[in-house]
């Protein structure tokens, strides 16, 4: 029997609940989990970051399957769900926690992500806030914060409902822009 191939990359997005649930929605993503990524202490709790003195970001650790999705259109659709001129904000959240970044645990992946990213800078006039940087730590929060949505069909999420029936419905092929 021969071993899907499975790779990674961390996504933050704003508010993890939202960001988790939209990249459930695509198709060859095999897994999600919420967490923290690139701060300055150990395992830290939910609690601990929400006060933004921890330096981590509000991430989605994106587990894929690059025969059935790529990286590209992964980042592509990532665009899709933020703001990336708007610096530690995203919708009503506000701090450092909710700052945008594509974070890597594969150099291989860098000129891909520098690709997107050009790509993505020319449909604005300023510049884009969204970190692109290896992915120095990951923690996972805590077990509530966990497909959040799924388990709260009605709690709070700073992303508009119709982009996870976008999410669903996109294919690698002729994706289009969402107006932003």
């Amino acid at each position: 029997m021969v071993k899907k191939t499975v790779k990674d990359i961390y996504l933050a997005g704003g508010c993890f609940w939202g960001t988790e649930h939209y990249f459930k929605q695509i198709e060859g993503v095999v897994a999600t989990e919420v967490g923290f990524a690139n701060g300055n202490t150990v395992n830290p709790t939910y609690k601990e970051v929400y006060t933004d003195t921890t330096g981590f970001a509000e991430t989605v650790h994106v587990k894929y399957n690059p025969e059935e999705v790529s990286l590209r259109f992964l980042l592509q659709m990532f665009f899709k769900a933020i703001d990336p001129t708007s610096l530690n904000k995203q919708g009503h959240d506000e701090g450092t926690r909710y700052r945008t970044g594509i974070y890597y645990s594969d150099t291989e992946d860098l000129p891909v992500i520098e690709r997107v990213y050009a790509e993505e800078q020319q449909h604005y006039q300023q510049p884009l806030v969204v970190e692109k940087q290896p992915l120095e730590n990951f923690y996972t929060a805590e077990e509530y914060h966990q497909d959040y949505l799924d388990k709260n069909p009605d709690g709070y999420c700073h992303l508009p409902l119709s982009l996870f029936q976008f999410a669903k419905q996109a294919k690698e092929k002729g994706i289009e822009r969402r107006n932003q």
